[in-house]
């Protein structure tokens, strides 16, 4: 997910200030994605510019108020019912290392992989001990475990 799908969701549910949409945003994911308030800002123009959002608004601080657009319900529909490529989401950071490692004298692979699996192990441990403390809290939290632990 990035940022812009995030934002159209949020606003799919009620108009927001951007300060709104930085906080909301966090807690939707678990506190999973941080973001910066500058980076709302700097998408909702985009959005805005793209017809998928309107601002103008202004709320009782003053603040602009967005609101989403048909334009940006379509978008945010379309995107919901794109399945996620898992194979090609990101970069393995350990593959990578172990890659490396093979083909570079003086660097043990076996070291490499045996070092993230004590790290791994250790972190599942934490995790499981986390997820088992806090079984009452938000959904999304719970979620954000889950996709740590597996």
């Amino acid at each position: 997910m990035g940022i812009k799908e995030g934002l159209l969701a949020l606003l799919a549910d009620e108009p927001k200030h951007g300060y709104q949409l930085k906080l909301d945003l966090e807690a939707a994911t678990g506190d999973s994605f941080s973001i910066n308030v500058g980076q709302v800002y700097s998408t909702l123009q985009r959005l805005e510019r793209d017809g998928l959002i309107k601002g103008g608004e202004r709320d009782a601080d003053g603040r602009e108020v967005y609101e989403v657009t048909e334009a940006g319900r379509e978008t945010l529909a379309r995107w919901a019912m794109e399945a996620v490529d898992l194979a090609a989401a990101g970069r393995d950071e350990v593959s990578l290392k172990v890659l490396i490692a093979m083909s570079t004298v003086g660097l043990d692979p076996s070291a490499v992989i045996d070092h993230q699996r004590r790290f791994t192990m250790g972190l599942l441990q934490d995790l499981t001990q986390l997820r088992s403390r806090d079984i009452d809290s938000d959904l999304a939290w719970q979620l954000h475990l889950d996709r740590l632990m597996y």
